[in-house]
């Protein structure tokens, strides 16, 4: 059985370690959990491998809002004590403190 921990949690604001964006995390899969048309459409020599968590975020750069889907290596944890300014945060969870956002919703 293949057992893995997540690094960063729900609510937790990371950076990508290559690409200039941040994010908030509201999701996380414990291994790869997207297409397969989605992972090749990634530069081979860039691809991550599959066996780790991959993050959902409400992700923000200087020019728009997006969702993003990150493997675990690819991401940083975001200390600059800025929050994320994306329309859905609020959705989620509630207001920014001490560096994070505390959960507004539900889970299953």
């Amino acid at each position: 059985m293949f057992k893995t921990r997540a690094k960063y949690h729900l609510g937790q604001v990371v950076r990508h370690r290559q690409h200039p964006f941040r994010g908030v995390v509201f999701d996380v899969d414990p291994m790869f959990s997207n297409t397969d048309a989605w992972y090749n459409a990634i530069p081979e020599d860039s691809r991550p491998k599959k066996n780790q968590p991959f993050y959902h975020l409400l992700a923000e750069n200087d020019q728009s809002f997006y969702v993003a889907y990150v493997s675990e290596q690819n991401l940083v944890a975001d200390y600059s004590g800025e929050p994320v300014d994306h329309p859905d945060v609020d959705d989620f969870f509630g207001p920014f403190e001490d560096g994070q956002y505390p959960l507004q919703v539900q889970l299953n």
